[in-house]
């Protein structure tokens, strides 16, 4: 595995396991589909929202979590390059040595959000 595929590899499980999961949910309580006590009421107040609000409330939910994904590797990235107390290895090849920054590698047309989020990088609206 060479050092792109491994920091790749980590792009992926981020966006697919934690960010496309998490919309996922999201979408999934906008259709009702829950069935769990504590997810009802949820499900309720969501539906008493127009689209819009829903859809205010959607790129608030993406919004948030892109800045946290995003801060989160930064400091990953920073706790490495400063202190070098954090390593993340992906088949024993350091993928926070190996990238420019691991924060960086959301972006881009051939980023992670372009090739491993099945929603892509979310645009202003």
């Amino acid at each position: 595995m060479t050092e792109r595929q491994a920091i790749d590899k980590f792009g992926q499980v981020i966006m697919t396991d934690l960010r496309d999961n998490t919309i996922d949910f999201f979408e999934a309580l906008v259709r009702g589909n829950w069935k769990a006590p504590g997810l009802q009421r949820l499900q309720s107040e969501l539906g008493e929202l127009n689209e819009n609000q829903i859809g205010l409330v959607r790129r608030i939910l993406i919004r948030s979590m892109d800045t946290g994904i995003h801060d989160f590797l930064f400091k990953l990235q920073e706790q490495a390059d400063f202190d070098n107390d954090i390593e993340i290895k992906v088949q024993g090849i350091d993928i926070i040595q190996a990238s420019d920054g691991l924060h960086r590698e959301l972006f881009t047309e051939d980023g992670w959000f372009a090739n491993y989020s099945k929603y892509g990088e979310m645009k202003e609206q």
